[in-house]
């Protein structure tokens, strides 16, 4: 980023850049997030804008017979797979809910909001509240049938998967300010950043 370009070539010395958000948190994508959450322990805040891809990097091993995905991200599985060929994934290598100490964001319970989220599988039709309960809704698209949650988010106009990486994050800010009892969340599907999305509504919904 040219911003954090411009602030090591100003200083001149090495910076230790940890992710700016309390541990397990939803991550930070606007300067907004951080100081909402670490404004109270910080001096500054350099403002680069939000952030463009909007979910984390994607970690590779390279230790073995074949690449091994860690956790997907930005670069997606299709992408890498074009330029080194077949990647071992989590489903295809191992148990993907057990953390890997080679790579970051690989607990069960990360990315968390405060307020519960209830995942649904991929052909499970979206419920509607029944009661008095306050009960948010995240779904990849706007839907006409979505009627009875108290605040409905959709991460994209249109479904694109590029869109709503960018949009997840903060979606889920939006939804844990809303004193709600919890959030529906319909799934996405897993192709391209579709993968890191999913991985990460996972991982918020697990409990920690």
């Amino acid at each position: 980023h040219s911003v954090a370009l411009d602030l090591l070539r100003a200083v001149r010395f090495p910076i230790a850049a940890p992710s700016a958000n309390p541990f397990g948190y939803v991550s930070p994508t606007t300067a907004a997030h951080v100081q909402d959450t670490l404004g109270h322990a910080l001096d500054e805040i350099i403002d680069g804008g939000p952030c463009s891809v909007g979910v984390e990097s994607t970690v590779l091993t390279l230790d073995g017979p074949r690449a091994a995905l860690l956790r997907p991200g930005g670069v997606t599985l299709e992408q890498l797979e074009a330029v080194i060929g077949k990647i071992d994934t989590p489903s295809s290598s191992g148990d993907s809910a057990r953390p890997d100490p080679r790579s970051p964001g690989t607990l069960p319970s990360h990315y968390a909001p405060g307020v519960p989220l209830v995942l649904l599988q991929p052909d499970q039709a979206v419920p509607r509240p029944a009661g008095a309960e306050r009960v948010g809704l995240l779904t990849l698209a706007p839907r006409a049938d979505a009627t009875g949650y108290a605040i409905t988010e959709h991460l994209s106009a249109n479904g694109d998967l590029i869109e709503a990486a960018a949009n997840l994050f903060a979606a889920l800010r939006r939804l844990d300010a809303q004193d709600l009892q919890r959030v529906i969340v319909e799934p996405v599907p897993e192709t391209g950043l579709g993968r890191a999305i999913m991985d990460r509504l996972r991982r918020a919904a697990a409990q920690p």
